[in-house]
């Protein structure tokens, strides 16, 4: 079940501190009922949610863990109010476990620094909720606002920045939407194009009409990326990459549309089938290796390095 966080009525107020507490790391999901004509609360989950049985919700309403945002519980005969925000814990049965451990890098009283390994997603979403790296992180720390202030892709390793002060954030999202943050990635490529690329290249990148992928296109560039070439072995060339900026799989597609694919990418130039199962012994040869910015609080330099490799 995917967690809803669908956009609330205008007249309503912002969202409300949720009434239910971390549960093995998970903060309860939370969904602002739109409007709509429905008997009662469990008829419209039921049909909200036609992947879980609707004696399922019964069971969490029973239990307490469907709450509204003043804390009642709700029940199976709860009425239907448009506007009112209802809080529920996402579940997921038969998580696949994944076999690699994350690391701490840093952590003060604003920031954490992790080290994610290659196949664990960042945040829940799909078929992945505890075996992601926000849920092992809050249920090591205890941290409840902990939050990513950017994204790696599942398939990637390296450094995720997160922010777990409310009253500090804001200014730790400026260093990347402000892009005053350096960000250095390694790549391993194997593929037909030449080994010597440009060492800067810029393209334009939009979504394509396959599920989550992206393609290049014509056009005004909208993506830069920095290359400079470490190691050679033989078709093999090992890159140190620059994102200026942040396109969805941008060093990905880039790499690919060079005629040097990253070694065992499941996406591009082509896709292996959907539903394909991860193969632990062939992760995406890509690492977010180190980042380094200015501390926009107390105006230190500040850099973290993996301790990953490729």
């Amino acid at each position: 079940m995917q967690a809803m966080k669908t956009r609330s009525p205008s007249s309503l107020p912002s969202l409300p501190s949720p009434p239910l507490p971390l549960r093995d790391g998970v903060a309860p999901s939370y969904l602002w009922l739109p409007e709509g004509d429905w008997p009662d609360l469990l008829t419209f989950l039921g049909h909200r949610f036609p992947a879980v049985d609707v004696s399922d919700w019964r069971r969490r309403m029973q239990c307490g863990e469907v709450r509204n945002q003043h804390g009642q519980a709700l029940t199976p005969g709860s009425p239907y109010r448009y506007g009112e925000c209802i809080f529920y814990y996402r579940e997921i049965a038969d998580e696949m476990p994944v076999p690699f451990e994350e690391r701490i890098v840093y952590r003060d009283a604003h920031i954490l620094v992790a080290d994610k390994p290659h196949f664990l997603a960042v945040t829940p979403g799909g078929r992945f909720l505890h075996e992601t790296l926000l849920v092992r992180l809050k249920r090591k720390t205890g941290l409840a606002d902990l939050t990513p202030v950017h994204r790696l892709d599942r398939e990637t390793a390296g450094l995720v920045l997160f922010s777990h002060n409310l009253q500090s954030r804001a200014a730790f999202h400026a260093l990347f939407r402000d892009r005053t943050i350096h960000k250095i990635y390694e790549a391993l490529t194997d593929g037909p194009g030449p080994i010597a690329l440009p060492p800067i290249y810029r393209s334009r990148i939009e979504e394509s009409a396959s599920f989550f992928r992206m393609v290049e296109v014509a056009g005004k560039p909208n993506a830069e990326t920095h290359i400079r070439l470490l190691q050679q072995h033989g078709t093999q060339a090992h890159y140190q990459l620059h994102p200026v900026t942040g396109r969805k799989h941008q060093l990905r597609v880039q790499l690919a549309a060079l005629g040097r694919p990253i070694v065992n990418d499941r996406f591009y130039p082509d896709a292996v089938p959907d539903g394909t199962p991860d193969d632990y012994q062939r992760p995406l040869k890509l690492l977010a290796r180190a980042i380094a910015y200015v501390d926009p609080l107390d105006g230190s330099e500040r850099r973290f390095e993996s301790s990953f490799t490729l």
